[in-house]
């Protein structure tokens, strides 16, 4: 059996990793979507000055994640599809936001996207598999 379980040590939002990117993302559970910002370190970058696509990646999942998980339909990324438009730079603010686009009874499809401002770093596509607590 899974049991999904908030955890402080989460890489991308978790409060007491000290490794981690500690975003706090904020839900508007009315709305159903889900917003934070970052402002990626040295730490963060893969080629130099640029922020590594597994970090952005990451970011991108635990948005759909969080989101699913927050509106009570705990669930786990089963596919993501990332398409990278433009570089992020270390000390770039990002924004990014996500959404649920439509729900059957196994899966959840999502959204969520990066922006530099008014430029698309990247975008995400997700199918999330729900858990429920017989599985």
């Amino acid at each position: 059996m899974i049991n999904l379980r908030d955890n402080p040590y989460c890489y991308v939002c978790g409060t007491q990793n000290p490794v981690g990117l500690g975003i706090d993302f904020n839900i508007d559970h009315e709305a159903r979507i889900i917003s934070a910002s970052f402002t990626p370190a040295d730490m963060h970058q893969g080629f130099e000055g640029i922020v590594h696509g597994g970090v952005l990646s990451a970011i991108l999942d635990e948005a759909m994640a969080k989101l699913a998980f927050n509106l009570r339909m705990p669930a786990v990324t089963a596919e993501i599809i990332i398409k990278f438009k433009a570089p992020a730079a270390v000390g770039d603010k990002l924004i990014i936001t996500g959404k649920l686009t439509q729900e059957t009874k196994r899966l959840i499809f999502a959204e969520a996207k990066i922006e530099r401002g008014h430029v698309l770093v990247a975008e995400a596509t997700g199918k999330l598999l729900r858990i429920s607590a017989s599985d």
